[in-house]
């Protein structure tokens, strides 16, 4: 089997960050493994795993800390591990900037899944890309598909990489009406249940770092979104 990616497990349950390790490694990833949330921090952005999987209640520093402190150095994707059922949760993790979520117990299968989507998804890293990629320009902002850049009236935007995503997804159909049911399928690779609000929450996330320009992105009542042409 080939090699698939870098993952580092962020778990202080030491018996399921050994299974999940594991599993993971027999399934062709390299992974390594953090018990405390404080290191986690530390070695987030020195390794710059391709993927974090990353448990919320964690000692040192929680899985909320760790996400809002490694977000803005760290460009691959994090996977947050959620107690059941818990959409505060899954709410707030989007927000300060998970690509993704999993409510405990952890399935295995489900898992890997969830990991070789956002890995698709996440395409080369940044750091390895050459050449200049293809150039979408609506309205001030600009956006490379090459280098995963994005500017609004020349200054530089700093974006997860699923916040990217759904701009690139949007940019390439701009003008074009976009619907729910298309956003989740295409972006987090799941059928929309009518009530998860993660794309919304990304939505809301990407407009404001686009600031006087987030705008552009328009809310089509009771269908989806669109990233309108000025």
């Amino acid at each position: 089997m080939g090699h698939l990616g870098t993952v580092l497990v962020v778990e202080d349950d030491r018996e399921l960050a050994g299974l999940v390790a594991s599993f993971l490694e027999k399934n062709g990833f390299t992974v390594g493994v953090e018990h405390d949330g404080a290191r986690a921090i530390e070695r987030i952005p020195e390794e710059s795993p391709d993927v974090v999987v990353l448990d919320i209640m964690l000692p040192g520093a929680d899985g909320l800390q760790v996400c809002r402190s490694v977000r803005a150095a760290y460009t691959g994707a994090i996977l947050m591990l959620t107690a059941r059922d818990d959409d505060l949760d899954e709410v707030i993790g989007l927000e300060v900037g998970a690509d993704d979520y999993m409510a405990k117990p952890v399935r295995p299968r489900v898992l890997l899944a969830r990991l070789t989507a956002l890995l698709r998804r996440l395409g080369p890293r940044s750091t390895e890309i050459t050449g200049s990629g293809q150039r979408i320009v609506v309205g001030p902002m600009v956006l490379n598909t090459g280098t995963r850049e994005v500017t609004v009236h020349d200054e530089a935007i700093v974006l997860t990489t699923a916040e990217f995503e759904l701009l690139h997804f949007l940019a390439e159909r701009a003008g074009t009406v976009v619907d729910r049911d298309t956003l989740y399928r295409e972006l987090r690779g799941i059928e929309w249940d009518g009530v998860d609000r993660s794309i919304d929450l990304r939505v809301s996330r990407v407009r404001r770092r686009m600031g006087d320009a987030g705008n552009l992105i328009k809310s089509v009542r009771g269908m989806g979104y669109q990233l309108a042409v000025p």
